[in-house]
């Protein structure tokens, strides 16, 4: 009789993971034999259905949790649950993003905190909180972070901000962090267009998409896939973040 074990699936949490880039990131790592775990703030149903989804796929490999990343009350207990609900972690990935126009004129203290709060102080703190789990699992941190975070895009300047911050933060816990913890950052390019009604003109968009060495723009999936890469095949990576934005930094 045989007598071999399987290995325990590598345990990934995903913040903003029930729409978007974060629910393709969930799809892509969890086909790739990951366990997931769906953070989610305001979109319980789309995150409920996201598991339920991959759960008929392979049982009890997906499960929920709520947090408001700009409460910082509520980031260790996202931790310490990730934990109690697998048991371990490999993966964190600070996906989270908010993202408004701010007029320079009209910024207001409430408009910095929601900004920097979610897109700066949150992924930190969850990375503070996990390091001794990732540690101990020789894992990694994979940062969502914005090509605007190295050129500025005008009547957005916390947003910009706070993504320049991130890559700093990036490379930053890639020496606190290191040899234990590898810590990168992917910086998309044009992937979704903007909910916000009206946020983008459509002459807007084509002037983007015709400044884009691709002309055309990208898909969550090529971010997914550009975040699988840095946890299966980038074991001597740390400390970069790579642009997957078709060339558009070229022309910025």
């Amino acid at each position: 009789m045989s007598t071999k074990t399987h290995p325990k699936p590598k345990v990934a949490l995903i913040t903003g993971a029930a729409r978007r880039i974060g629910a393709v990131i969930a799809r892509i790592l969890h086909e790739n034999g990951i366990n997931v775990l769906i953070h989610y703030h305001q979109s319980q149903k789309e995150a409920q259905l996201l598991a339920e989804n991959l759960n008929k796929i392979r049982p009890h490999s997906a499960k929920i949790l709520s947090a408001d990343l700009t409460d910082f009350s509520e980031l260790k207990p996202l931790i310490d649950k990730t934990i109690q609900a697998f048991g371990q972690l490999d993966i964190l990935i600070n996906n989270a993003s908010c993202f408004f126009k701010t007029e320079i004129n009209t910024i207001t203290h409430r408009m910095w905190n929601e900004l920097i709060n979610t897109n700066l102080t949150a992924p930190f703190f969850l990375s503070q909180a996990a390091f001794p789990h990732l540690a101990k699992q020789q894992g990694c941190i994979i940062n969502i972070s914005d090509i605007h975070g190295q050129r500025p895009m005008r009547d957005y300047p916390v947003y910009c901000i706070s993504k320049a911050a991130l890559n700093m933060l990036t490379k930053t816990l890639s020496r606190e962090l290191g040899p234990d913890v590898r810590v990168n950052a992917i910086s998309p390019g044009q992937t979704i267009w903007p909910e916000a009604e009206n946020a983008l003109s459509p002459v807007i968009k084509k002037k983007i998409i015709h400044r884009t060495a691709l002309e055309r723009h990208g898909s969550p999936d090529e971010i997914a896939k550009g975040v699988l890469f840095l946890i299966k095949d980038a074991d001597y990576i740390t400390g970069q973040d790579i642009a997957i934005d078709g060339g558009r930094l070229l022309y910025i």
